[in-house]
C-alpha cells in the first residue's frame, strides 16, 4: 500500500530525531514542577468507595453483586458480555451497601449507576492468577485476560484496550504515548520515572500480541528524567526507539502524535490502524503488565494533585471510586487560596469543574487541579466574536472553529457536521486564545451530544419501522396462506364432485330433500295443533251461556237456605233456648231439614 511506502524514511528521520510537525497548537505555561518533584505516594484505605459501573467508551457490564454482598479486593463487580464492555472491580474488601445512581465524573455530573462499598479495613485480595509465561500463551487468551482485568485507555479516551489489541491488520508502528502535554499534570511523568521497567513489560506483551515492525516510545522534551529512564529500560531492544518530542500542546493527541512521528494523517472517520499505527498510553502499558505478570485487575491509577490551592501538591496512587474530598484532604487543600471553591478534574485545557465533592476517581481521571484565585482566570461572561481568526490559527485539526461555533450555537447541526465537527478533539486550544472568552469547546460538546441523541432517536425510529413493516408483511403472508388453503380446499371439493360421477351430487340432493320433507312435516303438525286449539276455544264459547244460568241457580239456592236458618235461630231464641251451643243431635236434625229444603 502506498501509505506505508515511506517506512524506511520514517525510521531514518526518527533515528536522527528529525520529526515532523502538526498544524496549530499553543504553548501554555507548563506548571509541572508543582507536583513532579516527589515520588508517588499511596493513600490509606478509605471508609467508602463509589465505583461507577461504566468507566469507558461503550456499554456497561452486567452486575455480579447485590446489596449486602461481601467482596474482596480485586473481585469483579460486573462482567463484560458485549464486545465494547469491560468489567469494574472492588478497590478493597468490604460490603456492598448500595447499588444506586451516584454523581458521575462528567461535566454534567449526571448520576450514573454505581456500586457503593464500605471497606472492612482488611484490604484482602482475591486469589491472583498471573500468567507464568506470556510468550508461551496464545494471543486470544492474553486479550481475554486484558479484558477481564477491566483495562481501558487511561490517557483520557477510555477506549476498551482489548478491542484495540484484537487487531488483524498489518501493523508497522506501535506508538507508546508518554507525551502528557496538558499543563500541570505529571502523573505519567512520575510513572515513567519510577516504573519504567513495568511499562517495558507491558510493551513487550503488546509486541507479542500485535507483532509490529517498530516500537516508538514518545516523550516530550520537558520530561528529561522520564526520557532517560525509558531509554535505559528499552535499550536492549533493537526495534524499540525512545524519541524526544518538542513540547507543544496538544502534541499528545493521537492523530497529532502520529503526524509528528510518521507524517501520516489519520483520515476523517478513520483509525490509526488505517495508516499502519496503533497507540497506547504509558499508564495503559503499566496496567497490562499488572494484569498479565501479576494477575491484578485495574483498581487504581496515578492521580496528580496540583494547583496553588494545595499546600502539598503531589502524585498519589488513588483507587478507583475514591471521592475527591479524600484527595483534597490528602493534598492539604488550603481553602484560604480560593474565594469560591473551584475543583477541576483534569487539566486546565480539557478538564471540567466537578459538581460534587463525592465525585469519584475513574479510570480516565489523571488530575485534580485546585487553582488559587489569581492562578487561573475565572470564566468571564462571553462577548461577541470579533472574527479575529485566532482560533483557526491554533486548531491542530485544521478546522474552522468560528463557523463551528456559529452553527453549534444556532443548533444548525447538519451544517456543523458538514464542517467536520466530529474531527474536533476538544483540546481547548481555540478557547485558550479567544479574546472574547467564548467557551468554544462547550458549544462543540453540546452540539455533538445533540447530534448523537438525534441519531439514537432515528435509529430507534428506523428499528420500529422495520419491526412494523416485518409484522405487516407477516400478517399479509398469513392471510395469503389462508386464502390459498381455502382455494385449494374448494378445488379439491370440485375435483371430488367431478371424479365420483355425480354420486356426491345425488347424496347432497337426497339430504336436502330429506331436510325439506322434515320441515314440511313439522309445518303440518304445527297447523293441526293450531286447528285443534281453535276448535276447543269455539266449544267453550258455545257452553258459556248454560254455565252462566247454572251458576245463577246455585246462587239463589244458597240465599234461600240462609234465610231459613235465620228464621229457625230466631224462633229458638224466643222460646228460651240458647243458640250459642247446640247438641250433636240438633246439628244433625238441622242438616236433615236443610237437605229436605
Amino acid at each position: 500500500m502506498t501509505v506505508f511506502a515511506n517506512y524506511d524514511k520514517i525510521i531514518e528521520r526518527i533515528s536522527l530525531n528529525q520529526l515532523w510537525d502538526f498544524p496549530g497548537g499553543v504553548h501554555p505555561p507548563q506548571q509541572k514542577t508543582l507536583s513532579n518533584q516527589s515520588s508517588i505516594e499511596y493513600l490509606q484505605v478509605e471508609k467508602t468507595y463509589y465505583v461507577p459501573v461504566k468507566q469507558h467508551i461503550g456499554i456497561e457490564g452486567k452486575l455480579l453483586v447485590c446489596e449486602g454482598d461481601k467482596v474482596l479486593k480485586g473481585q469483579a463487580l460486573t462482567t463484560s458480555e458485549a464486545p465494547f464492555s469491560v468489567p469494574v472491580h472492588a478497590p478493597t474488601s468490604g460490603a456492598v451497601t448500595k447499588i444506586t445512581n451516584h454523581v458521575s465524573a462528567h461535566p454534567s455530573g449526571i448520576p450514573e449507576l454505581s456500586v457503593i462499598i464500605d471497606a472492612d479495613g482488611q484490604d484482602t485480595w482475591i486469589e491472583l492468577d498471573p500468567v507464568p509465561d506470556y510468550a508461551k500463551t496464545s494471543k486470544s487468551e492474553l486479550i481475554e485476560r486484558i479484558c477481564d482485568a477491566g483495562i481501558s485507555g487511561m490517557g483520557g479516551a477510555g477506549f476498551p484496550t482489548h478491542i484495540k489489541t484484537n487487531n488483524s491488520k498489518p501493523l508497522e508502528f506501535l506508538i507508546i504515548n508518554g507525551i502528557e502535554c496538558e499543563p500541570y499534570i505529571s502523573s505519567d511523568d512520575r510513572l515513567m520515572r519510577e516504573h519504567a521497567w513495568q511499562i517495558r513489560q507491558g510493551i513487550d506483551i503488546l509486541v507479542h500480541i500485535l507483532q509490529p515492525k517498530q516500537v516508538i516510545v514518545a516523550v516530550e522534551d520537558n520530561k528529561p528524567e522520564a526520557l532517560e529512564t525509558m531509554s535505559i529500560a528499552c535499550q536492549q531492544k533493537i526495534n524499540y526507539q525512545v524519541v524526544s518530542v518538542p513540547t507543544k500542546y496538544p502534541a499528545g493527541g493521537e492523530k497529532q502524535l502520529i503526524q509528528v512521528l510518521t507524517s501520516r494523517e489519520v483520515p476523517a472517520n478513520g483509525l490509526p490502524i488505517d495508516v499502519g499505527c496503533i497507540m497506547y498510553n504509558v499508564a495503559t502499558c503499566y496496567a497490562i503488565a499488572d494484569a498479565i505478570v501479576e494477575g491484578k485487575p485495574l483498581i487504581e491509577r496515578v492521580v496528580t494533585l496540583t494547583g496553588e490551592g494545595f499546600k502539598s501538591p503531589k502524585n498519589v496512587w488513588a483507587r478507583l471510586g475514591t471521592p475527591i474530598q479524600s484527595l483534597l484532604t490528602y493534598g492539604d487543600y488550603d481553602q484560604s487560596q480560593q474565594s469560591s471553591p473551584r475543583f477541576i478534574m483534569g487539566g486546565p485545557m480539557m478538564g471540567f469543574t466537578v459538581t460534587s465533592m463525592l465525585t469519584p476517581i475513574v479510570k480516565i481521571s489523571n488530575c485534580i487541579l485546585v487553582p488559587a484565585d489569581n492562578e487561573l482566570p475565572h470564566p468571564e461572561d462571553e462577548r461577541a466574536c470579533i472574527r479575529c481568526s485566532a482560533c483557526s490559527d491554533v486548531c491542530p485539526a485544521s478546522l474552522l472553529p468560528q463557523q463551528l461555533f456559529w452553527y453549534s450555537k444556532a443548533k444548525e447541526l447538519e451544517k456543523a457536521e458538514e464542517y467536520n465537527l466530529f474531527d474536533c478533539i476538544e483540546c481547548g486550544a481555540c478557547a485558550y486564545v479567544c479574546p472574547s472568552e467564548i467557551p468554544l469547546v462547550h458549544y462543540y460538546r453540546q452540539a455533538k451530544a445533540d447530534i448523537r441523541n438525534q441519531k439514537e432517536e432515528k435509529e430507534k425510529s428506523d428499528k420500529a419501522k422495520i419491526r412494523f413493516e416485518a409484522r405487516k408483511a407477516r400478517l399479509l403472508k398469513e392471510k395469503e396462506q389462508r386464502e390459498e388453503k381455502h382455494r385449494l380446499a374448494a378445488e379439491a371439493r370440485k375435483a371430488s364432485l367431478s371424479t365420483d360421477g355425480g354420486g356426491t351430487k345425488d347424496k347432497i340432493a337426497a339430504a336436502l330433500a330429506r331436510a325439506k320433507a322434515k320441515k314440511e312435516a313439522l309445518a303440518k303438525q304445527e297447523a293441526l295443533a293450531e286447528k285443534e286449539a281453535l276448535a276447543k276455544q269455539e266449544a267453550l264459547a258455545k257452553q258459556a251461556p248454560h254455565i252462566a244460568d247454572l251458576a245463577e241457580s246455585e246462587k239463589t239456592k244458597a240465599v234461600s237456605v240462609s234465610e231459613v236458618s235465620t228464621e229457625v235461630v230466631a224462633s229458638q231464641t224466643a222460646q228460651g233456648a240458647s243458640p250459642a251451643k247446640d247438641s250433636p243431635e240438633d246439628d244433625a236434625a238441622a242438616n236433615e231439614e236443610t237437605k229436605e229444603l
